[in-house]
C-alpha cells in the first residue's frame, strides 16, 4: 500500500474537523453523519495500512542534515495506531448522544477539536523519529485544551489551566531529551529497537545521559500521570465524558506512555539504562504511583474522580513494565497499554451514561441503579472485574505478564513491584466493586420509585459499551496470539 496514505489518515480528521463549524449543515443529523463518515474512513485507511505490516520511512519535510518530519510503520505503530483507530469511531458515536443537549455553536466547536485530536494522535503513532513525535505531542496538548475547557465553568477553566501548566512543563523536559538524542545519535533519533545513542558518547558522559533520560522520562510522564505530576488528571474530569474517556484511556495518557516506551526502548536503549541508578529511580516512582493512585481512588466519592485516580494507578502499571527494561517488561507494558484502554474507556463511558441519564455523580447516589440501567451496569461490572484482574478477562492477562516480567528480571526492586501490584489489585476490588454492590444491592427499604425516570441510554451509547465488553472478554480468553505478536515486536521482528 502506498506510503502517502499515512498522510491521508493523519490529515483527513484534522482538516475535516476544522471544517465542521464552517459547513452549512441544515440538520444536526447531517453533521453527525459527516463526522462519523470522516472517522470511519480514517480508521479504515489506518487499519488497512497497519494490516499491511511495517513500512519504510516517508519523509515529508526535510530540515538540515538528518532532521525531518517523517513517518513510518513499525511494531509500536501497529499497536498504538491500531488501538486509536479501533476505538475512535465508537468514541465518536458515543459522543453524539452525550452532546445532544449542547448549544449548536458550542457542539460544533467541540466536535471540531474532537475530530482533530484523532488525526494528531495518529501523527504521534506514525512518527518515525523523536522530532516528529514531539511536534504532534505538543499539538495534542493544544487541541485538547478547548475540550477540557468546553463548559467554560470556573472549574473547567481552572482544570484547563492546570493541565496546560503541567503539559507545557513536561514538554520542556521532554524537549531536553529530544535535543540530546538528536545531537548524540547517528540518525537524528530515528526510532530503532535497542536505542540510537552513539557508544562513544555514552561511555564518555554516561551520568549526563542518565540525568537527561530521567528528565525526559518525567517530562513524558506528565501525560502518563506519574506522581507527583498526576494532579491534572482528576481535575480534568470536569470535561464532558467523551473527552475524559479519551484523556484517561486513549489519546493523552496513552501518548505519554507511548512516548516513554519510545524513549526507553527505541532511543536510549535498555542495554545502556538497565542496572543504573536511573532505573531504580524511575521504577520507584512507578511503583509508588501504582499504590498512591489506588489509595486515592478508594477515598473518592465522585465517580469520575474515583476512575481518574484508578487511571493514575493503572498507567504506572505500564511504566513499571517499561522500567523493568527487559523484553518481558516490554511485553507486560504493551499488553497493559492495550488492555487498560478497553477496560478504562468502558468504565468511564458507563459512568458518563449514568450521569447523562440520571444526573447523579456520587457513588452514594447509585443505590438500585442497576435495575433501571441493566445494560450499563452489566458492562460496568465486566470492566470492574477486568480492572481487578479476574482470570478470563483482559486485566488478568496484562497483570500476569507484568508479574512474570518482574520475576524473570531478577531485580530485587522489581519483586517489591509485585507486592505493589497485589496491593493495587485488592484496592481495585474495593473501589470498583463498591459501585457494583450499591447498584445491584441497595440498602434495605430502598424506594425504586425515586429513580423511576432512569433508563439505559440509546443504541449510540450502548453499542460502544457492548463492543468494549466483547473486546475485554476476547483479550482475556484469546490472549496467546496477541501476546505472541507483542513478543515479536519486543524481539525486533516488527
Amino acid at each position: 500500500m502506498n506510503q502517502y496514505w499515512i498522510l491521508a489518515a493523519i490529515l483527513l480528521p484534522i482538516l475535516g474537523g476544522a471544517l465542521t463549524p464552517l459547513l452549512p449543515f441544515k440538520k444536526r443529523n447531517h453533521m453527525l453523519i459527516y463526522l462519523e463518515t470522516i472517522t470511519v474512513i480514517t480508521s479504515a485507511i489506518s487499519l488497512n495500512l497497519l494490516l499491511h505490516g511495517t513500512m519504510p520511512k516517508l519523509e515529508v519535510v526535510h530540515f538540515v542534515k538528518d532532521l525531518s518530519i517523517s513517518f513510518k510503520i513499525d511494531g509500536m505503530t501497529m499497536i498504538f495506531g491500531g488501538l486509536v483507530s479501533v476505538l475512535w469511531p465508537f468514541c465518536m458515536l458515543y459522543a453524539f448522544e452525550y452532546m445532544e443537549h449542547e448549544r449548536k455553536k458550542a457542539e460544533r466547536i467541540f466536535f471540531m477539536f474532537y475530530s482533530m485530536t484523532f488525526g494528531v494522535t495518529l501523527g504521534i503513532s506514525y512518527a518515525s523519529n523523536m522530532l516528529t513525535m514531539y511536534m504532534f505531542y505538543e499539538m495534542l496538548t493544544l487541541v485538547t485544551v478547548p475540550l477540557i475547557m468546553h463548559s467554560l465553568s470556573r472549574e473547567a477553566i481552572l482544570a484547563t489551566r492546570k493541565y496546560l501548566y503541567y503539559s507545557l512543563g513536561g514538554a520542556a523536559f521532554a524537549m531536553m531529551g529530544m535535543v540530546f538524542l538528536i545531537v548524540y545519535s547517528d540518525n537524528a533519533c530515528e526510532f530503532t529497537m535497542g536505542g540510537v545513542l552513539r557508544t562513544a558518547a555514552t561511555d564518555y558522559r554516561s551520568n549526563m545521559f542518565l540525568i537527561i533520560y530521567l528528565l525526559a522520562f518525567m517530562g513524558f510522564g506528565v501525560k502518563a500521570a506519574i506522581w507527583p505530576m498526576s494532579g491534572w488528571l482528576p481535575d480534568a474530569g470536569v470535561a464532558p465524558t467523551p473527552v475524559t474517556g479519551l484523556l484517561h484511556a486513549v489519546a493523552v495518557v496513552k501518548a505519554g506512555a507511548f512516548g516513554i516506551i519510545r524513549l526507553t526502548y527505541y532511543c536510549f536503549g535498555t542495554e545502556f539504562l538497565r542496572g543504573t541508578w536511573v532505573q531504580n529511580v524511575v521504577m520507584g516512582f512507578s511503583m509508588f504511583t501504582i499504590v498512591y493512585g489506588c489509595a486515592k481512588a478508594v477515598s473518592q466519592m465522585h465517580i469520575k474522580r474515583r476512575l481518574a485516580y484508578s487511571t493514575v494507578s493503572n498507567l504506572s502499571y505500564i511504566l513499571f513494565g517499561v522500567t523493568i527494561m527487559t523484553p518481558f517488561g516490554f511485553v507486560g507494558a504493551v499488553c497493559h497499554m492495550i488492555c487498560h484502554a478497553f477496560m478504562k474507556i468502558c468504565s468511564f463511558f458507563c459512568a458518563g451514561a449514568i450521569m447523562h441519564k440520571s444526573e447523579k455523580k456520587f457513588i452514594n447516589e447509585l443505590d438500585g441503579m442497576a435495575k433501571r440501567m441493566p445494560i450499563v451496569f452489566a458492562c460496568f461490572t465486566v470492566s470492574a472485574l477486568a480492572l481487578a484482574g479476574v482470570p478470563g478477562l483482559a486485566g488478568f492477562v496484562s497483570k500476569w505478564n507484568l508479574a512474570e516480567a518482574a520475576v524473570e528480571s531478577g531485580n530485587v526492586q522489581a519483586y517489591f513491584g509485585i507486592a505493589c501490584l497485589l496491593i493495587s489489585a485488592l484496592l481495585t476490588v474495593i473501589y470498583m466493586m463498591t459501585v457494583v454492590f450499591r447498584a445491584y444491592f441497595p440498602r434495605k427499604g430502598f424506594d425504586y420509585s425515586t429513580i423511576e425516570y432512569v433508563k439505559d441510554p440509546s443504541w449510540k451509547m450502548c453499542v460502544p459499551l457492548i463492543f468494549f465488553v466483547i473486546v475485554i472478554v476476547a483479550l482475556g480468553l484469546f490472549s496467546p496470539r496477541f501476546v505472541s505478536f507483542v513478543w515479536e515486536i519486543a524481539e525486533g521482528i516488527y
